[in-house]
């Protein structure tokens, strides 16, 4: 690692501008910091003469004075975005081969605005997992493990499903990335590295071009090491797209501005039920720290209730699998990726599917099926709907008294891979702050706030009204700043 990879994206572009260094220089130095991680199995794809190519470019337009907005940034995207010629697998087995002849809406935006990609990184299979341990690829390491890279004495995991994104930034090997949130994939694994990542307000950012899970939850969103490194490439990722039907027609803030240090004020919603039995002491004791902070800061902290919470793991892990199953009815071995031949067409079908597909992906597929079928339709897709629109109203309620709501990013601090794997319940409990977030289709994100006692990081979760990125940015700024953090993994130290 070198300077020029612990530099922020604000950081980088002063530089830029000041002509300290040039673009080459920078992802020069970000390629050889990717080459540093690969134990950490970060990578699926690595792209270094295109990013090489993408810098020069960048360096060119700079001294004709037409610089874009991330002009110069070397950043990774989750694979699963489609990247037009560069191999995107969702981390499937079933996608071997696939090489898009089209680029995801959020990628383009960003490559108009002069981004440079660094090559795709690791998640949980399409998206499917809270631990990136899924992929056909392998598991993704934590930089945050304690030990030498390869010899660790205990491998940690980066949260998921975008592992990859949180820690490729926390490993100093990409200033951003870009991430994918159907549950608290953004949320969940930037707390447990120590890293800032929003999930926007859902049609905020296109999801054209990017490999499907839940349909009605997914959302892109940026993965970063700071709070205005969120707002810098927030403002890239969003805008409309009349190629998705669910992109709304509004107009993009510009998000670094609402970065005004001034809370004064605002009210910040702390609800009751997420009080849960199982939350660590260290966990709560963030959490008060936290409500102190905003009010130091001039915030005035109420209790607000959302009494569906409870009900809002079981209500998404009936709909994200139903969408799932009816999303992924479309890998067959027809039309590309992986084939294994049978006998005749139904045999294909089954084998490729059989050797396609990953054990969680299955386990997903068979219940989104079951809970579609003729006999439960009523009795649970329904139902889940119904709960999930009241979760929805619980949090309308609750912004009549509040302007953000302060909650942590998740129950436990990071745990060491191999630890839940055989319990698929347990894994489902880490994204128990998170998905009411989804099914509602607010904004919110996580905060780097602190260590626990086991070294490893902590991060708090506000929760914003929908479309009010600013006032969340804003205040995520303030805990930002008033928590301080400012450890680095061992890898990096």
């Amino acid at each position: 690692m070198t300077a020029l990879t612990h530099l922020t994206m604000a950081e980088a572009l002063d530089g830029l501008a000041k002509k300290e260094f040039t673009a080459v220089e920078l992802t020069e130095a970000h390629v050889r910091a990717v080459e540093a991680v690969r134990p950490f199995n970060i990578f699926i794809t690595e792209t270094p003469d295109a990013a090489l190519s993408m810098a020069k470019a960048s360096d060119e337009r700079r001294a004709q004075g037409a610089a874009g907005p991330m002009d110069g940034l070397p950043i990774a995207v989750k694979d699963l975005f489609c990247t037009k010629g560069v191999a995107t697998t969702a981390g499937s087995h079933i996608l071997d081969g696939f090489k898009p002849e089209y680029e995801s809406t959020v990628t383009s935006q960003l490559w108009r605005d002069g981004a440079v990609m660094l090559g795709k990184v690791n998640l949980d299979e399409f998206a499917m997992g809270s631990a990136t341990i899924t992929a056909h690829q392998g598991e993704t390491v934590s930089p945050w493990s304690p030990g030498a890279p390869g010899a660790w004495e205990k491998k940690i995991v980066a949260g998921g499903s975008s592992g990859g994104s949180a820690a490729v930034i926390a490993a100093r090997a990409a200033l951003g990335a870009t991430g994918t949130d159907t549950g608290g994939s953004i949320r969940q694994p930037a707390g447990y590295t120590g890293t800032v990542g929003i999930k926007p307000t859902y049609g905020r950012c296109s999801r054209w071009g990017i490999v499907a899970y839940a349909s009605s939850l997914d959302q892109a969103g940026p993965m970063t090491r700071t709070v205005e490194d969120a707002a810098i490439m927030l403002r890239s990722m969003c805008g409309f797209d009349p190629k998705d039907s669910t992109s709304v027609d509004m107009p993009v803030p510009d998000f670094r501005a609402a970065l005004t240090g001034d809370i004064r004020g605002l009210r910040v919603g702390i609800p009751k039920e997420y009080r849960v039995e199982g939350l660590s002491a260290e966990i709560a004791a963030l959490w008060e720290q936290g409500i102190a902070w905003l009010k130091e800061a001039g915030a005035e902290p109420v209790e607000v209730s959302l009494p569906h919470t409870k009900y809002a793991l079981a209500a998404y892990y009936i709909i994200a699998p139903a969408e799932a199953s009816s999303n992924l009815a479309r890998y067959d071995g027809v039309r590309y990726g992986l084939r294994v031949e049978g006998g005749n067409l139904k045999e294909m079908y089954e084998n490729t599917r059989g050797a396609g597909f990953g054990k969680e992906v299955q386990r997903r597929i068979l219940i989104g099926t079951y809970v579609l079928s003729a006999g439960y339709y009523d009795a649970y897709y329904n139902k889940a709907r119904q709960v999930r629109t009241r979760i929805k109203w619980d949090f309308d309620e609750a912004f009549k008294s509040c302007d953000v709501i302060l909650t942590p990013t998740a129950p436990s601090t990071p745990f060491a891979i191999g630890e839940k794997m055989d319990d698929p319940v347990q894994m489902y409990l880490n994204d128990v702050f998170t998905v009411p977030i989804n099914l509602a289709g607010l904004p919110a994100m996580s905060v780097p706030a602190g260590l626990g006692a086991d070294g490893l990081p902590l991060g708090l979760q506000l929760i914003g009204r929908p479309f009010d990125e600013e006032t969340l940015l804003r205040v995520g700024q303030v805990v930002e700043k008033a928590a301080n953090f400012s450890a680095v993994p061992p890898f990096v130290a």
